[in-house]
C-alpha cells in the first residue's frame, strides 16, 4: 500500500470505529436499562415441591404443559411481517367512554344475587350470591414487562384499585402480561385475601411478595370451596410464558364459579375445542359466560376464539347471558379495535344468543341485562366472510354462519 494513501485513510477508519463503538455501547446501555426495568415483571420459574406437582399433572409432557388437542403454530416470520404491516383503526383516536366507579357503588348487594362489572380487558368483578370474585386483575398502564414499552391502555381503569370492595377471591387464568400484571399484584396486597391460579403460576406470585398461604394452585377439574362458592379450574386451549424461553412452563385454565344460586363461567384465553361441551355438561348451565372475543387472527386460530367461535362456545357451555371480554383495552392484534363487538352482535343474532356489551365500568345483572347499544364509534371492520377465524381441527371449510 502506498504511504500517502494509508495516511489518508487512517483518520476516517478511526472515526468509523469510534462511532460504531459508541453506538454499541449505547445499545448495550439501553438494553441493560430495559432488562433491569423488566426483570421483576418476568417472574420466576417453579421449583421444588411445586415443580414436582406440576410434573405429576396429566397435562405435563416432559418439558411443559400441553393442550388437549394438537395446535397449529403460526409461522413466526409471517406473523411478524403482518404485525409490522399493521392494520387500520387498531387504537382509538380518543379514550373510549368509561363508567367511573367507587367502592360505594358496590355497598349494596345486587337484588338478584348476581352482578358483573367489566373493568376492562379480562378484569371482571363478579358479585355472586354475596361473594365477590375478581378475575385477571390488570390495572397497569402496559401489557408488557416494561414500564416504557409495549401496548398501552386505551382508557383509565374505571375503578381505582384502592376503591375495590372487599374481595372473597382473585382468580387468574394464565401468566401472560395482559392477565397477570406485576404492578397490580404488588399493589393489591391485603385487598386480595386468596389467589386461585393454575399450576406453576404461584411461583410468580410468591416472587412478588404474596404469602404462600394465600395462594392455591389447581390443575384442570380441581376445585375448592371458598365461603360457600365452588371454584373449578376447567380446561382451555392456549399457552403460557413471560420471558420467551419459558413457553408452556405454567398451566392455563378457564374457571367455573358456582354459588348457592348462580353459576358463572370465565374463559380466560382459549381457542375453540371440544372441552366447552364437557364443561357445560358437568358444570352448567351458566347464568352468564364471560368469554374472550378479541385479539384473534387466522394465523393464531388455535389460541383465540374470535367472536363467532366465542358464540358457539357459549352455546356449548349452556350459557344464559354472554358478556364479551378481552377487547377494547389493549392493542394485541391486527383487527380494528371496534371489530369484536360488531362481529359479536351479528353472530349472537344469528344464533339467538343473549348478549350484553357493557362499557368499561358498567355493571350488568344477567337477570335483566341492558339492551345492546353501540357506545363505541362506528368504524369499518372486516366481516366473518372477509376474515374468518376457524380452529384448525374444524378445517378451512367449516362455516361460522
Amino acid at each position: 500500500m502506498k504511504e500517502g494513501v494509508s495516511d489518508t485513510k487512517r483518520p476516517w477508519r478511526r472515526r468509523l470505529l469510534r462511532g460504531l463503538g459508541a453506538l454499541g455501547a449505547l445499545l448495550l446501555l439501553v438494553g441493560g436499562v430495559l432488562l433491569v426495568d423488566a426483570w421483576n415483571a418476568m417472574g420466576t420459574s417453579a421449583s421444588g415441591a411445586r415443580l414436582d406437582r406440576m410434573k405429576a399433572s396429566p397435562r405435563w409432557a416432559g418439558e411443559g404443559f400441553v393442550n388437549p388437542m394438537p395446535m397449529v403454530e403460526p409461522e413466526l416470520a409471517e406473523a411478524t411481517a403482518r404485525w409490522l404491516e399493521g392494520g387500520e383503526n387498531r387504537t382509538p383516536v380518543s379514550p373510549p367512554p368509561i363508567v367511573r366507579r367507587t367502592r360505594a357503588d358496590f355497598a349494596e348487594p345486587p337484588p338478584s344475587g348476581l352482578r358483573i362489572t367489566w373493568l376492562g380487558h379480562s378484569t371482571m368483578l363478579v358479585e355472586l350470591d354475596g361473594r365477590t370474585i375478581l378475575t385477571d386483575p390488570v390495572w397497569g398502564e402496559r401489557s408488557s414487562p416494561s414500564s416504557w414499552l409495549g401496548p398501552a391502555r386505551f382508557h383509565a381503569p374505571p375503578l381505582p384499585l384502592e376503591e375495590l370492595p372487599e374481595l372473597t377471591a382473585v382468580v387468574i387464568s394464565h401468566d401472560h402480561y395482559d392477565h397477570l400484571d406485576t404492578p397490580t399484584i404488588e399493589a393489591l396486597e391485603a385487598r386480595a385475601p386468596r389467589y386461585f391460579v393454575p399450576l406453576g403460576v404461584g411461583a410468580h406470585l410468591e416472587y412478588w411478595g404474596v404469602p404462600p398461604d394465600r395462594i392455591t394452585e389447581l390443575d384442570w377439574w380441581d376445585e375448592v370451596e371458598v365461603d360457600g362458592v365452588r371454584l373449578v379450574s376447567t380446561p382451555a386451549r392456549h399457552f403460557s410464558g413471560r420471558t420467551g424461553i419459558d413457553k408452556d412452563a405454567t398451566l392455563w385454565t378457564s374457571w367455573a364459579m358456582i354459588g348457592p344460586e348462580h353459576r358463572v363461567y370465565f374463559s380466560g384465553d382459549t381457542g375453540y375445542f371440544h372441552g366447552f361441551a364437557e364443561i357445560g355438561e358437568r358444570l352448567g348451565p351458566f347464568d352468564a359466560t364471560l368469554i374472550e372475543v378479541g385479539a384473534y387472527n387466522q394465523l393464531w386460530r388455535d389460541v383465540h376464539l374470535g367472536p363467532e367461535q366465542a358464540v358457539r362456545a357459549h352455546v356449548a357451555l349452556r350459557g344464559g347471558l354472554m358478556l364479551p371480554v378481552h377487547w377494547g383495552t389493549f392493542d394485541l392484534a391486527l383487527h380494528a379495535w371496534t371489530e369484536p363487538p360488531e362481529r359479536l352482535r351479528l353472530a349472537a343474532a344469528r344464533e339467538g344468543v343473549r348478549v350484553a356489551i357493557p362499557r368499561p365500568g358498567e355493571s350488568v345483572d344477567p337477570a335483566s341485562p341492558p339492551e345492546v347499544a353501540r357506545w363505541w364509534p362506528a368504524l369499518p371492520f372486516q366481516t366473518v366472510d372477509e376474515a374468518p377465524v376457524i380452529a384448525s381441527h374444524l378445517g378451512a371449510a367449516a362455516s361460522l354462519r
